[in-house]
């Protein structure tokens, strides 16, 4: 899967438009990043907080901020927004913007946005995507889109968020770190906590089961294996991936995102806007 935080030379940033299965592994980046929630919606885990994201929710995320995604309907769509740090250090002198210089600033990040808000960001973001090919337009955009978002973020009254136990987000992150599926057990020993309590705890805080935050985890490694389908079949990478068998995978694939292998494929995993 291709790395969304990559920046094209020339340009102050880059913009995407997430309609594919988004990274599953816990992951930060250099660069001050937006998420703005189109449709569906979906699980955050940033730092010790989980947020449950909507349509409209818009979330900034910071340098020293690791963030996964734990789960989403298999609708859900949103546009990231990746700045370089040489704009934002361009463009932030005010006491109103100063903290999207820091690492890991202090404050409310996820919000709701109102209707009139968030329908004037994604047009300008739509803009932006339709311009990545022109770089002077493009970079003008972005810096605008920097500000503009900044200000909707301030202005936003509606906060969303909750803290999550310890052991919850311990539990995801090694789920995530290990190369092939480990057993329940093996979780709960490592988080301190008994099997059945972590599995009531993780349901309750992460929105999910952990059964199924781990039956997701190993179709996410079965799309990065499998990539464009040239170098495996999908029962090889089914099988390197943690499936016990291909018809387990493609029940997996059904129950969770409601299509097959090979519709899932070609109506979701795809990157630019309609």
């Amino acid at each position: 899967m291709k790395e969304v935080g990559n920046i094209a030379a020339g340009l102050d940033g880059s913009v995407w438009w997430m309609r594919r299965p988004a990274p599953r592994y816990t992951h930060r980046h250099d660069e001050p990043e937006i998420n703005l929630v189109t449709r569906g919606h979906a699980t955050y885990v940033l730092s010790d907080r989980r947020y449950d994201l909507r349509k409209n929710t818009q979330v900034w995320l910071f340098a020293d901020q690791e963030h996964v995604l734990l789960d989403e309907s298999p609708d859900f769509q949103m546009f990231i927004l990746i700045f370089r740090r040489s704009l934002v250090q361009q463009l932030c002198t005010t006491e109103r913007t100063r903290p999207l210089l820091e690492t890991n600033p202090k404050g409310e990040l996820c919000k709701l946005l109102n209707d009139e808000s968030a329908a004037q960001l994604v047009a300008l973001f739509k803009q932006l995507h339709d311009a990545k090919h022109d770089p002077a337009r493009f970079n003008a955009g972005i810096a605008y889109a920097l500000l503009a978002a900044w200000d909707a973020q301030l202005s936003a009254d509606q906060v969303l968020g909750q803290d999550v136990h310890p052991a919850v987000e311990r539990a995801a992150r090694i789920i995530q770190a290990e190369p092939e599926p480990i057993s329940l057990d093996q979780i709960a020993e490592q988080v301190g906590l008994s099997a059945s309590r972590l599995s009531r705890l993780f349901h309750q805080q992460a929105g999910v089961s952990l059964v199924e935050f781990r039956q997701r985890q190993t179709l996410q490694r079965f799309f990065r294996l499998f990539g464009d389908g040239r170098k495996k079949t999908m029962t090889a990478a089914a099988l390197e991936a943690g499936f016990g068998s291909y018809p387990q995978f493609h029940r997996v694939c059904k129950q969770l995102t409601g299509k097959t292998p090979a519709q899932y494929r070609r109506e979701v995993m795809i990157n630019r806007p309609d």
